[in-house]
């Protein structure tokens, strides 16, 4: 084999190598779409941000996905992406569906409490799009804090591609010691 056949080999391979992904986001209709979550902090401080499963929040019941890719864009910003256990199916039907519950001990509730009282945020993923929310919010008097437990997907659809999603929080719970939980997507 003549170098120059050689040369040209190697470039072929690498332009492969270089525009195959493992993951085109192309999807068929009830093929599985991930949300992932990723961080959660104080809105005021955006640089001070934590797994977002270091509050109390639960999984979902789904205990595994068929991929997992760290990009290297990922690796770099220290984006630690974790599976949400949520089961959603490209242009399913996820009506109302209620995923866990959290028993509310005294920890668990001056964990929340103190997210709600420094207004945490915390951001999501679906197919490489960021979704951000809010956790809770304080009562007028600032007396009661209350969590959204409710999660409403807009998921925007153009042909085999999600385009858009937009996070609607719904359902706030007071926050009190001694009470169940339940969250639900839709």
């Amino acid at each position: 084999m003549s170098q120059k056949s050689f040369f040209s080999l190697i470039c072929i391979l690498l332009i492969c190598i270089v525009c195959c992904d493992e993951h085109d986001h192309i999807y068929k209709e009830g093929d599985e779409v991930v949300l992932w979550m990723n961080t959660v902090g104080p809105y005021h401080n955006r640089q001070e941000t934590y797994s977002y499963f270091s509050l109390p929040f639960c999984r979902g019941q789904k205990a595994g996905i068929s991929h997992y890719h760290e990009t290297l864009g990922e690796a770099l910003l220290g984006v630690e992406l974790e599976f949400s256990g949520i089961d959603i199916d490209f242009k399913g039907d996820f009506s109302h569906t209620e995923y866990c519950t959290v028993d509310l001990d005294e920890e668990k509730y001056q964990a929340f409490v103190y997210a709600v009282r420094n207004h945490y945020w915390y951001q999501m993923y679906i197919d490489d799009l960021p979704i951000w929310g809010i956790v809770g919010e304080i009562e007028d008097g600032g007396e009661g804090f209350y969590i959204w437990t409710h999660k409403k997907f807009d998921i925007g659809y153009n042909g085999p591609y999600i385009v858009d999603v937009n996070l609607t929080s719904e359902a706030k719970v007071k926050l009190k010691p001694g009470i169940k939980i339940p969250f639900s997507y839709e």
